[in-house]
């Protein structure tokens, strides 16, 4: 395995309760790594602290205690950081704008980083190709397009400026079983292609065996186990795991 794009060591991140309310710790002393062209998978329950802990990986959430670095650097500042690091969320309506025509939200992260115009068009047709979309999208809503195409076109904006980390959030979970399978293949192709490093949060845990290299699982906050794929779906070692295997077949 290549060096870690992303590490974490000893993160904890609690947010403040309200009246009479306890505060509530979300994430507690996880530590992990990602490499270069790796999905760790992510699963647990709802509530466990999955996606806290993916907006900790790209510096959206700031850790209460603990070390986040990118690269082998400090986090610093998410301004640096524009262009390295996506997310695709589980329903691509909040990505796409539905007044935009899908060529102009795929274009709107390299205006943001001052992309010439030629530039930006090149790329994003080359963009919608490769998540198997033909030129002609760039011109429709996202009204006009399936879920399991729009997905695709939040996939091509996540992806438009080359990040070296992406977070898919429940990314498949509001699509078809049929159309689930074609979205992971698109990710693992692409992964493939342009060697990124990926979280994938999931409480399916098929869409996770299929797509992730290697699996955390998460309760209550912690991670109770880490490690590869095979391990995981054939021999998990916390009873957590084996629970939530059993749960699902």
């Amino acid at each position: 395995m290549s060096a870690p794009i992303v590490s974490l060591r000893h993160v904890s991140v609690s947010f403040r309760g309200g009246w009479f309310r306890p505060a509530v710790e979300a994430v507690r002393n996880v530590s992990l790594d990602i490499a270069s062209g790796e999905t760790l998978g992510l699963v647990g329950e709802s509530g466990s602290g999955k996606s806290t802990l993916g907006r900790v990986c790209l510096g959206l959430t700031a850790p209460t205690k603990g070390r986040l670095t990118f690269a082998g650097e400090a986090f610093g500042k998410l301004r640096a950081r524009r262009g390295q690091l996506a997310l695709v969320q589980q329903f691509p309506e909040w990505a796409l704008n539905p007044r935009l025509r899908c060529g102009r939200s795929v274009e709107e992260p390299l205006v943001v980083l001052g992309a010439p115009a030629r530039e930006r068009r090149a790329r994003v047709a080359a963009m919608l190709e490769s998540v198997g979309l033909d030129a002609g999208y760039a011109e429709r809503l996202p009204g006009e397009l399936s879920g399991g195409q729009r997905q695709r076109v939040a996939i091509a904006r996540a992806l438009v400026t080359r990040p070296r980390f992406i977070v898919f959030d429940e990314a498949v979970s509001a699509l078809d079983v049929s159309v689930q399978a074609q979205v992971l293949n698109l990710i693992g192709d692409l992964q493939a292609e342009h060697g990124f490093g990926a979280l994938f949060i999931s409480h399916d845990i098929a869409a996770t065996r299929y797509v992730s290299h290697r699996i955390a699982v998460m309760k209550a906050g912690e991670i109770v186990e880490i490690g590869p794929r095979e391990r995981f779906y054939g021999e998990p070692e916390h009873e957590y795991s084996r629970a939530l295997l059993a749960a699902a077949l």
